[in-house]
């Protein structure tokens, strides 16, 4: 089993800049896709930025130049940063990550597993 356990979410003022952490821990071969999603009230949970194993990046237009995702191989960690954030941003940010095990019949498979979240809320 793999969890992924997000950090640093809170309350920021718009403009303002604030960092996600996430930590994936458990049974892990390898890790492909690390990502963030966003889920506002009312609204469907959608992208905000994706890294492959190799770095190659996809950052969703509404924060593109604003906010930054990068991660640690060895540490197996993702990180966001958001900068020049908008009351828009406000959502519970969600850790994603594409994990390769072996099981105890010693196959690899692959499973997509998710953080609980972390509130990110911006507000004067």
């Amino acid at each position: 089993q793999v969890q992924l356990v997000e950090s640093g979410g809170g309350l920021v003022q718009p403009g303002g800049s604030l960092r996600l952490s996430c930590a994936a821990s458990g049974s892990i071969f390898k890790i492909n896709d690390m990502g963030w999603y966003r889920q506002a009230p009312g609204k469907q949970r959608e992208l905000v930025a994706a890294i492959s194993s190799g770095g190659t990046t996809n950052i969703a237009d509404s924060v593109k130049g604003r906010f930054t995702i990068s991660r640690d191989n060895a540490r197996n960690t993702v990180s966001l940063q958001m900068n020049s954030v908008k009351p828009e941003d406000t959502a519970a940010y969600h850790c994603n990550a594409f994990v390769i095990s072996r099981g105890s019949d010693y196959l690899f498979r692959g499973n997509d597993y998710w953080g609980q979240g972390t509130q990110v809320t911006v507000s004067s």
